[in-house]
């Protein structure tokens, strides 16, 4: 079976959103960009680690290569529903980052769950390991999704994948578990519902 490589350098919007109510919310990174719309589903632990990975690329490309980085965005920027529709393209197994010094972009690609287990893999392109052995590259024939961003582009992809991530339940005050609308049995509250 062939492999889809979805390319967007650069893409006119990629955002990070969600579908479903809190509690239920499916979290999605979505690509548009030259009349495509790519959407690819993965976890709420996958979107707030690549916000704060993609923060730590950001920092060690201007430490590195002395990248002008752009302030946090005062303003709320990009705050629009997901385009629909939103169709899965693929659920997203790995994750991987790179800074390229040539044209100061920030790459970011979402690879295909494969039959084997998730896992959340960032990192920079460059940390990979030497083997090159084709049967140790099983994500060769995964789809995937891979967007170039400017670090502005970068730091306000950053900023919504925060407050999506945010914008969940709020947690209980005594244990930090998401409250439900109708409360939740607090482990602190030796099971007493809260």
């Amino acid at each position: 079976m062939t492999h889809q490589v979805h390319a967007f350098e650069p893409p006119e919007r990629f955002v990070a959103g969600t579908v479903g109510p809190p509690g239920e919310r499916t979290f999605f990174l979505q690509a548009r960009g030259g009349g495509r719309l790519v959407s690819v589903a993965l976890e709420k632990v996958q979107v707030s680690l690549l916000a704060e990975k993609l923060e730590e690329l950001l920092t060690e490309a201007q430490r590195r290569f002395g990248v002008d980085l752009p302030e946090a965005p005062a303003s709320v920027g990009d705050n629009e529903p997901l385009d629909t529709p939103v169709d899965e393209e693929f659920r997203v197994g790995t994750l991987g980052l790179a800074f390229d010094v040539d044209t100061a972009t920030v790459v970011i690609e979402a690879i295909a769950a494969g039959e084997v287990e998730v896992e959340v893999e960032l990192g920079d392109e460059d940390d990979e390991d030497e083997d090159d052995d084709e049967d140790d590259e099983p994500d060769e024939d995964l789809d995937r999704l891979r967007v170039r961003l400017t670090p502005q582009a970068t730091r306000q992809f950053i900023e919504r994948a925060r407050r999506v991530v945010n914008a969940g339940r709020p947690p209980c005050p005594l244990c930090g578990q998401p409250l439900d609308p109708a409360g939740h049995l607090c482990p602190r509250h030796n099971g007493y519902h809260r």
